[in-house]
């Protein structure tokens, strides 16, 4: 037999076995008939109390065709998948342009999936990227095409997709959006609502309506080049004015901040998308506590002003770094973008506790000294860095690390990030859970790091729960109506941080509610100071554009951030005051219930009663006396007088107390 002959037979062999396979796969699915595409699922999410907070109610019953503007289905299928009709589920000649495109590109950007595709991943499949999953949903796509005609499958899939704002199909949108029928749309709001699916966050007119109007011009167009319409709709419709109602439904009035990131935690965990996991009809037993929410919603109220200002806030059990709290704005139904999980902003001076542990990793003390005046540094770019303190207040003279931190000294931080070096401070950093990247500066000491209040609570929650770490959340058990247990929650804890040096950490930060600290400045919790009725840590920190404070009991920590989103400088004094006040209110209304216990000092610190301003034990000549804790063999033993001696002071320590 000639080679020639053997091909064919080889060939004729491989096509036998192809088509054997194929119309297998094809009797399979028939086997076993349509797959379901009415149905009525209903999530609910619960508080840590198993009380209903949020109930998601999806009916994926098909509308037909008619009871849809026609401008609508032309808009979506122009945008989506203008082959339709012609293609049996997969549209062979796209799925070679895309692998084409995509190969020249070197990455994956270019999809080619059906509306069939679509709905079959949308009704039945996750979100993973995997190859088993894009085999399943090549056979629901069989299936579908296989049972249901093209008019059941688009008007479901219209039904079945996300346009934002916990709106489900375009009948749902079609009243959200513009308080009225889908059927009743005009081409240019159906144009506007084609574009939203392709990114419900991006494209929504409620959330960027310049980005809107883009992308609904660009669906315009696409109806004029493919003749779909006429010149003179495509022009009627792109000059048209659009009124969008925002009408409240029980979906998205139910929705919060909380309940978004929830969801969205929830679809990570079960490896599917948002959308399809309100459609399992599951149940979600969540971290959230009603009353706290409840008592931070009534500080935002309190004392949030009239003007463009946003705030975020959390407060987590310090324990398990459960989230029993959020805001994300002041008013979730102008703006569902989430500030406390999504916006990353500069720190301020909340970050100079993860400085000034380092420090205490590398034997500084509490009565360690620095010298506090204005001084420049010398950066790595060989320019001059000249930092300043509030009101250009100076001690002008050494200060004890006591002091710095109750004051927030900007001197006595830059000088230590410099001593120890801007590397150490940032693999330090890491142990508090700080993912977000952190410049390699001198000016690192003073928060110009952007770090988001979710990762920034959660550090001082490390703190607070004796140098444990674990990682936030907000979902204890994730279950199918039946009772199975698709997810339970374990702490996974690791002591990360000295809890000798942890605890000296916490009693500094005791500091900025003390007002025998105050001195060449007060102390920068003195205006709050007189709010509270326990023992709490904590540390502030403003920026130009931001204004932060987050703070903690052994029971509970909460953070607050305050500023413009476009980073407008924070000009009324009055709203710089407003992150610490609501932080004040939010703590003291959770712990009105709350059992008052104190932090565990932990074996091995020895307790002395020093002079703040030398470092020095106290005296009865020493103007000033407060509590401090050392390592064993780290505490001063020279007591102040008024000559103010230096015995036992390291040289190093000597040499910068007087210098600069």
């Amino acid at each position: 037999m000639s080679w020639v002959k053997k091909l064919c037979l080889g060939m004729a062999i491989i096509f036998f076995f192809f088509c054997l396979a194929f119309g297998s796969i094809l009797f399979f699915a028939y086997k076993q008939g349509p797959p379901p595409i009415m149905a009525e699922t209903e999530t609910i999410l619960y508080d840590r109390y198993d009380q209903s907070i949020f109930q998601n109610k999806t009916e994926t019953t098909p509308l037909k065709l008619e009871d849809i503007s026609s401008d609508f289905t032309d808009a979506l299928l122009v945008t989506e998948d203008k082959d339709f009709y012609k293609h049996v589920g997969f549209d062979f000649k796209r799925m070679l342009k895309a692998v084409m495109n995509n190969i020249q590109a070197g990455a994956l950007k270019e999809g080619a999936s059906t509306i069939t595709q679509q709905l079959a991943k949308n009704l039945y499949l996750s979100n993973e990227k995997t190859f088993e999953r894009k085999l399943k949903e090549a056979f629901y796509t069989i299936r579908l095409e296989m049972f249901y005609d093209k008019e059941t499958i688009l008007a479901t899939y219209m039904q079945s997709i996300y346009f934002g704002h916990g709106i489900y199909g375009i009948e749902d949108a079609s009243h959200y959006f513009f308080e009225k029928e889908s059927k009743d749309l005009t081409l240019a709001e159906s144009a506007m609502l084609a574009g939203i699916p392709k990114g419900p966050t991006y494209y929504s007119p409620l959330n960027d309506e310049t980005r809107a109007t883009e992308r609904q011009h660009f669906i315009l167009n696409k109806l004029r080049e493919e003749k779909v319409i006429q010149e003179a709709d495509y022009v009627k419709a792109k000059q048209a004015t659009l009124t969008f109602e925002r009408a409240e439904n029980d979906v998205s009035s139910a929705r919060t901040y909380f309940t978004d990131y929830t969801l969205k935690e929830a679809a990570e965990i079960l490896h599917m998308s948002e959308q399809q996991l309100l459609q399992q009809g599951l149940h979600i037993y969540t971290t959230f506590d009603p009353a706290i929410q409840n008592d931070a919603e009534q500080a935002v109220h309190t004392y949030m002003t009239d003007s463009e200002l946003q705030i975020g806030t959390i407060t987590m059990d310090v324990q398990t770094g459960a989230i029993r709290s959020m805001i994300g704005g002041k008013d979730y139904a102008e703006s569902s973008f989430n500030r406390a999980i999504h916006a990353n902003r500069m720190v301020g001076s909340t970050f100079k506790p993860f400085l000034y542990y380092a420090a205490l990793e590398h034997h500084f003390t509490p009565s360690s000294i620095l010298v506090s005046k204005p001084t420049a540094f010398t950066t790595s770019e060989d320019t001059l860095y000249e930092p300043g303190n509030f009101n250009d207040y100076y001690a002008n003279g050494p200060i004890t690390l006591m002091t710095a931190l109750a004051l927030s000294d900007n001197i006595y931080a830059v000088k230590t990030n410099v001593l120890l070096s801007a590397n150490t401070v940032i693999e330090t950093t890491k142990k508090f859970g700080i993912t977000a990247p952190l410049p390699n500066v001198p000016s690192l000491a003073l928060g110009t790091a952007s770090i988001s209040l979710l990762e920034m609570t959660n550090g001082y929650r490390t703190i607070a729960n004796s140098g444990k770490f674990a990682q936030s959340y907000t979902i204890e058990k994730i279950t199918r109506p039946d009772g199975k247990v698709l997810y339970e929650h374990a702490s996974e804890e690791e002591q990360v941080l000295d809890e000798r040096k942890n605890y000296i950490l916490i009693d500094l930060m005791k500091g900025m509610f003390d007002e025998r600290l105050n001195d060449y400045m007060t102390v920068t919790g003195a205006s709050i100071s007189p709010m509270l009725t326990r023992e709490y840590a904590g540390k502030s920190g403003t920026t130009d554009a931001d204004s932060w404070m987050i703070g903690f009991s052994p029971t509970l920590v909460t953070g607050v951030w305050t500023g413009y989103d476009q980073n407008t400088t924070i000009q009324v004094n009055e709203e710089k005051l407003i992150a610490k006040k609501v932080w004040a209110e939010t703590m003291e209304r959770a712990h009105e219930t709350v059992e008052e216990v104190s932090f565990q000092k932990p074996d091995g610190l020895v307790e002395k009663v020093i002079d703040p301003k030398t470092g020095l034990l106290a005296t009865d000549q020493c103007e000033m006396r407060r509590t401090a804790y050392f390592e064993k063999g780290t505490e001063p033993t020279t007591y102040c007088s008024n000559e103010q001696t230096n015995v036992n002071i390291p040289f190093w320590q000597l040499f910068l107390r007087f210098s600069s």
